[in-house]
């Protein structure tokens, strides 16, 4: 056997298996959907057949799910509604762990394991249970509620629900998500040279100067990461808003889960799915844009 076909055979070793694992449990699910998006809906919910059946039902494909999706504004008010709270979730996450993954790439190196085991330690216990306890926490009997209430009190203001509210879907989106956002900010700020600073003071620049001008573009591509890993699963979530928000606050997630499991229109499910998907695909790909290099560095 040649040298050639030997390395072709270890390259097809290597690449075939997820290869082939993307395109049965990615690409296969992503063309079912869309498929299923020019369907009609079945009788009793999931999907009309494509061919005759000789009953008289609707079969075949339409064009009548992207339709009604586009005729109703109510839709893209909650579209735009997921975005606001997928940017203001992230935005937030951002501000409370880029210090907290500074103080962690800045601390001696034997005890950076143990605060990065203490930013992970909540995906000990289960999801569900870490949300609900937030029920507790925000309830009106809560410790809480009653101190905001009675700080509004002294200024003459009504008492206000802390639960079952956006400001409760916020709170529990940016608890959820916080350490994804911590854990890259910190993989990439451990990797700074700290001369650079060193050299930046000498030149005469402050702390404010350093940090715009050294620390913070050096871990842009940490930001980046973890505001995808945070800001994409937000924006389909619909269980922080299931449990923690109220009849106001349904988003895209809550949308899509509705129409599989509730109503059991899989076509208009799998419509909303579709336009989410090509949205976050906009997004991402305009950010790549507006990332890229410009002018000498090009």
């Amino acid at each position: 056997m040649s040298a050639t076909r030997e390395g072709r055979l270890a390259k097809w070793s290597v690449t075939a298996p997820p290869t082939l694992f993307l395109l049965l449990f990615f690409v296969a699910p992503a063309l079912i959907v869309l498929l299923a998006g020019f369907q009609y809906p079945g009788e009793f919910g999931g999907l009309a057949p494509l061919a005759d059946p000789g009953d008289g039902r609707e079969h075949g494909l339409t064009l009548e799910n992207y339709a009604f999706f586009f005729s109703d504004w109510l839709f893209a008010e909650i579209l735009l509604r997921s975005f606001l709270v997928a940017a203001a979730a992230t935005l937030i996450c951002l501000v409370m762990a880029y210090p907290v993954a500074w103080l962690i790439a800045r601390s001696p190196r034997h005890h950076r394991d143990l605060l990065v085991l203490l930013v992970i330690l909540p995906f000990a216990s289960n999801f569900l249970v870490r949300v609900y306890a937030w029920m507790i926490i925000l309830g009106p009997q809560a410790g809480l509620a009653q101190a905001v209430n009675g700080f509004l009190a002294l200024f003459g203001a009504g008492p206000v629900n802390l639960l079952f509210s956006p400001f409760a879907v916020l709170v529990g989106m940016v608890y959820v998500h916080l350490p994804f956002m911590i854990l890259p900010l910190y993989t990439n700020l451990e990797k700074h040279d700290p001369a650079l600073i060193d050299t930046a003071q000498d030149l005469g620049a402050n702390g404010w100067q350093r940090f715009w001008r050294v620390t913070w573009p050096l871990s842009l591509p940490g930001v980046f990461a973890g505001a995808a890993l945070v800001f994409i699963p937000v924006l389909g979530m619909f269980a922080v808003p299931d449990i923690l928000g109220g009849t106001r606050d349904m988003l895209i997630g809550n949308l899509i889960k509705d129409q599989f499991l509730g109503v059991r229109d899989w076509p208009f499910g799998s419509v909303l799915a579709i336009v989410l998907t090509l949205a976050v695909l906009a997004l991402a790909g305009l950010a790549a844009w507006a990332a890229r290099p410009r002018g000498q560095y090009a």
